[in-house]
């Protein structure tokens, strides 16, 4: 019998298509936006902090997918008493993906699909891995009202670390920082990257970032950093060609 998924992290509705399961999903968040053509047929049942627990449980699930960044505890706890598998996912690093596409692969059984990727993105990573990127230092912010940064114990973090991109702060106490733009560590950042998720940073950002910290400030695209599964295969093309133009 087909599974029914509903997945609450973006980046996995995109992988679970990429695998061939997208006739198997029934339900996702408003932020699973890709591939559009498929997920815009498919019920939303919230955003990935603000989830509708009776949507889900209307929807019968066999299946919940979320991820222990993005979805919230109480939410997961609160499936889990209905559901008869929840998927947890935490990828911390690009090479968790090989993990990651294996964990979904098995659950779904589409373990051949799975190693397909697998194969892709150990090729990508390789050719990443081989580049020879400078050193920078780097502000990458996800939030505006108030500021906030990634700590160096994220996914975000460590990829970009591949690409000679060390983000500041360098001790942060928590994975997703808030902070002043008048921080007196800031003097050490080479640059700052504007994400384009989860806050929409826009053209008028860099011009409000440049003036009150007086560095070189470059929009990037978020998707390419933050979404593990299948895009993080384009990710790190994506990285390569940034690190050489910013």
């Amino acid at each position: 019998m087909p599974a029914r998924i509903v997945s609450l992290v973006p980046s996995i509705t995109e992988l679970l298509c990429d695998l061939g399961l997208a006739d198997q999903i029934v339900g996702r968040t408003g932020f699973c936006i890709h591939p559009r053509e498929i997920v815009r047929r498919i019920p939303k049942v919230g955003g990935t902090k603000s989830v509708d627990i009776e949507k889900v449980r209307a929807l019968r699930p066999t299946h919940v997918i979320v991820n222990v960044d993005e979805n919230e505890k109480p939410t997961a706890d609160a499936i889990s008493k209905f559901v008869r598998h929840l998927v947890v996912t935490h990828p911390l690093a690009p090479l968790d993906n090989l993990a990651l596409y294996r964990q979904i692969g098995e659950a779904f059984e589409v373990r051949d699909e799975a190693e397909r990727l697998c194969s892709e993105f150990q090729a990508a990573y390789d050719r990443a891995a081989a580049g020879r990127y400078p050193s920078r230092d780097v502000l990458y912010l996800i939030w505006k009202d108030p500021w906030m940064t990634v700590s160096r114990d994220t996914y975000i973090s460590r990829t970009l670390a591949l690409f000679g991109l060390q983000t500041h702060p360098t001790d942060a106490g928590e994975r997703y920082p808030k902070l002043t733009l008048a921080e007196p560590w800031l003097s050490t950042v080479d640059q700052v990257l504007l994400s384009s998720e989860p806050y929409a940073f826009r053209e008028k950002h860099l011009r409000e970032v440049c003036e009150q910290l007086g560095k070189p400030v470059h929009l990037i695209d978020g998707e390419m950093t933050s979404w593990y599964g299948s895009r993080a295969i384009r990710g790190l093309s994506y990285l390569a060609e940034f690190v050489g133009g910013a």
